[in-house]
């Protein structure tokens, strides 16, 4: 697969080989790395060229702005994010235009956010934004050394703005960042819990060689993203594994994590909810990293889910207030088991794998439908 893809809660992953990392500094700490450091060689860097056909179109001059503010789309992303890529090509089509501002390449950007009106002018074009979408717009991409006064300086205010933007209300939001940003994976398991989904029982803990959640085999995970970004461009895997009493013994982790019940499956499933509907695929794979590691022996098939699943899946998302996200659950049986919602969520890699271009489709259709709506509603040209 040659296009870029993004996964799970804001992290960059296109499943490709695991490529070699340069070598880190020697250290002479004695504390061993964190358990989901240890053996890790997922690397991949993340390219900063942008391929957004309509940026594109108007960097090239092909389109003539009259003057008057334009109805868009504002996307906040990064340039490697080819579902909005894709969407902006979907959008071009249907006669609406989309607008972007990617943190790796947000310097020197030419921006101006009116206070008073909801407008902004973005390389002196002047836009009305109708829905705002922040997906992959991580601080950890700016392309700056967050450790020199200048870097922080940046970071520092593209934080302030990016919160602000993806929170005003003079717009309406895809995944309001004001009910998302608290979702982490454990209000996760306890809201899942409460709608009657079952969870694995679950700790959080800097111990992880003294939790037995379950009293049996246990799972490592990370309570934060599942990949890190260090340096801009350059991710890193912190993905589930087993735990080994041997390797985690009494020294604490730096960090806590969350340690789960290993819970015996027959495959797992991948849920996409884009507004009321769900959109499901069928994941084989022998464990947890395989999705990163060695995608080619992953299988992903379309697949049905029971009414009752489904009910339970579209009322949390409604509580929730998330439009278009993934539901990971596991299959054992005729039961399912929730393990977590990822609002930053990618298909395009589920959908060629599975020869199925079902959520592009839905998620375009939504868009241009509610940007539609939102039009129509205020009276825009």
């Amino acid at each position: 697969m040659s296009s870029v893809g993004w996964e799970q809660e804001g992290a960059l992953l296109p499943p490709h080989q695991p490529v070699a990392e340069p070598a880190a500094p020697a250290t002479t700490s004695p504390r061993p790395a964190p358990l989901l450091l240890q053996g890790q060689d997922y690397y991949y860097r993340s390219p900063s060229t942008c391929l957004d056909f309509q940026e594109r179109v108007h960097e090239m001059g092909l389109v003539d702005d009259d003057g008057d503010p334009v109805p868009c789309v504002l996307v906040l992303a990064r340039a490697a994010d080819m579902e909005m890529n894709e969407l902006s090509l979907a959008l071009a089509e249907r006669g609406i235009r989309m607008a972007r501002i990617d943190a790796d390449r947000c310097l020197n950007l030419a921006l101006t956010v009116y206070t008073d009106a909801p407008l902004i002018e973005l390389d002196q074009r002047l836009l009305r934004p109708m829905l705002v979408w922040r997906r992959h717009f991580d601080l950890t991409a700016v392309p700056v050394d967050p450790r020199t006064i200048n870097g922080s300086y940046s970071v520092d205010q593209w934080r302030s703005v990016a919160n602000w933007l993806s929170g005003r209300t003079d717009w309406e939001h895809v995944n309001p960042t004001r009910a998302t940003c608290h979702l982490d994976r454990l209000t996760q398991l306890a809201d899942a819990r409460s709608f009657g989904l079952r969870v694995p029982r679950t700790a959080v803990t800097t111990q992880p060689g003294r939790s037995r959640p379950g009293g049996g085999q246990c799972i490592v995970k990370t309570a934060g993203h599942h990949l890190l970004e260090p340096r801009p461009g350059a991710l890193h895997g912190l993905f589930p594994r087993p735990l080994d009493t041997s390797r985690a013994g009494d020294v604490p982790e730096p960090a806590p994590v969350i340690v789960q019940q290993y819970v015996s499956a027959e495959g797992e499933l991948r849920v996409f909810v884009v507004g009321e509907k769900l959109i499901a695929y069928r994941v084989d794979k022998l464990d947890p990293a395989q999705l990163w590691v060695d995608p080619d022996a992953v299988t992903v098939t379309r697949a049905e889910i029971p009414d009752t699943l489904a009910q339970r899946l579209r009322a949390l998302a409604r509580h929730w207030r998330v439009q278009v996200a993934a539901f990971d659950l596991l299959v054992t049986g005729s039961e399912h088991v929730f393990l977590e919602v990822n609002v930053s969520c990618d298909w395009r890699w589920f959908e060629h794998r599975a020869g199925s271009p079902d959520v592009s489709e839905a998620v375009h259709e939504w868009v241009a439908t509610r940007f539609a709506e939102l039009r129509a509603a205020r009276g825009a040209r």
